[in-house]
């Protein structure tokens, strides 16, 4: 009993010494008699919506979670030790007394909570780092704990069910929150106690083969695992903050991944159009927008559809997020000095056809793709800016010359993700006269869409009101007599202007036109493209004119 008060003092949840009287019969039929059992638990009151619960593994946070899903009552733990409760089980008469299995304490308790949850085995892929006598330390050890290990499992594991694009774990003060990245939002899952925090992150930097040691910079790591009989990456990311260490997780599962430009949501007109600039022999094709906006994604779709055994294509990428068959791909070693200017001027020495460039950052980069297009190579890449004409200038302000700029790009396209209203509770709405005058101004036609729609929440999206994410996008087809003049390249008002007298439409009116089928609301839209943009896209805001 002294050991198991102490350990419940240093995680500061109180120990009570078991007795009858105090126990409420109330709370006897809260939860069945084999659950307390086999949990080795016992309810002591139910008040106001609280249960109050002896527990022998008071830090199982899976086992108090599954219990407040079942009961639906906040649960708040008291810890005991286990003679404790098993006695007062044989005194309550609570189970089966002739079935010793029963009384016995279960082995592994967050293995039960697991098989509970329905939750598959995770196994990991990447090896662990060998065992170290002087750097074997408490944390170390801690996060080998059986229960630790499998809390992390089950953090991921809930993850890839949900079909999250990121995990958060954050430390606060005195306080420990998990958060899921789903359609965009950050969603809390759990509060793991705050005790654990250093255990958790040090359990999974070991995962991703990243040093414990180390908690005053900045890492980055990764591991796989195996979910379902497929493979999936997560790329890890820790930061200090005040209070310890944060964690990011992206995943990258390769079956969410979608290889078809058909079902990345472009309209018809604007698919056709950029399925004809990439079958261009040569040229620059970019994809824009900011970062999470699925730019990559379309990228690869791209590279799936005209990917040929005839074509030698090759991809340079930080990091290599999906994994493609025929396609040679390269990954960007900043330290060892493989930036993407040195790994695409060495690429152009093995006789590509197709490259894709992960990102254009810098002078060099912006360069070379620029002058490997007009040797005869086609060039897919992305760049951060807000809309598709602005790219045009943007490579210019990075130094690539103008006349270069003219010749080799090809075609501009920029999109953001937007939620996707849930289909089975969307409706149509109506709109105040101050909103219909402002979206008629934003669509260039004085009147608003006639029909619009918004979710109310319900079962089959988890009250969210949204299903997924699809896209908005705008695409500016380019050439020289699009974007040259007598003194080189015209003014950004003017591209946009030229652009239009070809069928340029913004990301805004691509937008309300999905919101008039009902596919997306106006609330999501105007949270992915922003009031900056809807100002430079309706006119009222102009980049510095011409280069």
């Amino acid at each position: 009993n002294k050991l198991v008060a102490a350990l419940a003092s240093f995680l500061g949840i109180p120990f009570a010494q078991l007795n009858r009287s105090i126990i409420n019969d109330d709370a006897l039929n809260v939860l069945p008699a084999e659950k307390m059992r086999r949990h080795n638990v016992l309810p002591l009151s139910v008040v106001d919506g609280w249960l109050t619960l002896a527990m022998e593994d008071f830090a199982n946070v899976l086992l108090i979670e599954e219990i407040t899903r079942k009961t639906g009552h906040h649960v708040q733990v008291v810890a005991a030790s286990g003679d404790d409760i098993r006695r007062m089980h044989d005194e309550l008469g609570i189970g089966a007394d002739d079935n010793e299995q029963a009384h016995a304490p279960t082995e592994d308790s967050y293995s039960q909570t697991l098989d509970d949850l329905n939750v598959e085995e995770l196994t990991l892929i990447t090896d662990e780092p060998e065992e170290d006598e002087e750097s074997l330390n408490d944390l170390q050890e801690a996060a080998s704990d059986s229960p630790l290990i499998r809390l992390v499992d089950y953090i991921i594991l809930q993850a890839v069910k949900q079909k999250a694009s990121d995990i958060h774990v954050e430390p606060e003060d005195k306080m420990c929150r998990v958060r899921y990245r789903r359609d965009g939002d950050l969603i809390e899952q759990m509060r793991p106690s705050y005790k654990l925090m250093p255990a958790l992150v040090s359990r999974i930097k070991i995962m991703a083969s990243m040093d414990i040691s180390e908690r005053r910079l900045p890492q980055d790591g990764g591991l796989t695992i195996m979910y379902a009989n497929r493979p999936i990456d997560l790329r890890v990311s820790t930061m200090p903050t005040k209070y310890g260490e944060k964690i990011v997780m992206r995943i990258i599962d390769d079956k969410q991944q979608i290889l078809n430009l058909e079902k990345l949501g472009f309209s018809p007109d604007l698919l056709e159009g950029f399925r004809s600039a990439i079958r261009c022999a040569n040229g620059i094709v970019l994809v824009t927008g900011p970062t999470g906006s699925g730019k990559t994604t379309t990228l690869y779709a791209a590279l799936h559809e005209i990917a040929s055994e005839k074509r030698n294509i090759s991809t340079i990428e930080d990091p290599v997020e999906y994994n493609m068959k025929g396609i040679n791909q390269f990954q960007v070693n900043a330290k060892a000095g493989f930036t993407f200017a040195t790994a695409l001027r060495s690429l152009l020495r093995q006789d590509p056809d197709i490259v894709m460039v992960g990102e254009i950052r810098d002078t060099e980069t912006a360069k070379l793709a620029a002058e490997a297009a007009l040797t005869g190579h086609l060039v897919l890449a992305t760049l951060h800016t807000n809309d598709a004409p602005s790219a045009v200038v943007r490579l210019v302000n990075m130094g690539v010359e103008p006349y270069l700029v003219a010749a080799s790009l090809r075609a501009v396209l920029a999109q953001r993700l937007v939620k996707r209203l849930c289909p089975k509770c969307r409706r149509e709405t109506t709109l105040n006269p101050s909103m219909t005058e402002m979206i008629g101004s934003f669509a260039g036609t004085g009147d608003p869409p006639p029909h619009l729609f918004e979710s109310e929440g319900c079962a089959n999206c988890q009250q969210s009101g949204y299903t997924g994410r699809t896209a908005v996008h705008e695409l500016l087809l380019t050439d020289e007599q699009m974007v040259a003049g007598p003194n080189g390249l015209v003014s950004l008002s003017e591209i946009r202007e030229r652009g239009r007298e070809r069928g340029y439409r913004t990301l805004l009116e691509d937008g309300l036109a999905k919101a008039e089928q009902g596919l997306i609301g106006l609330n999501g839209l105007f949270e992915a493209v922003s009031y900056t943009d809807v100002q430079m896209q309706a006119g009222e805001q102009e980049a510095p004119g011409g280069v």
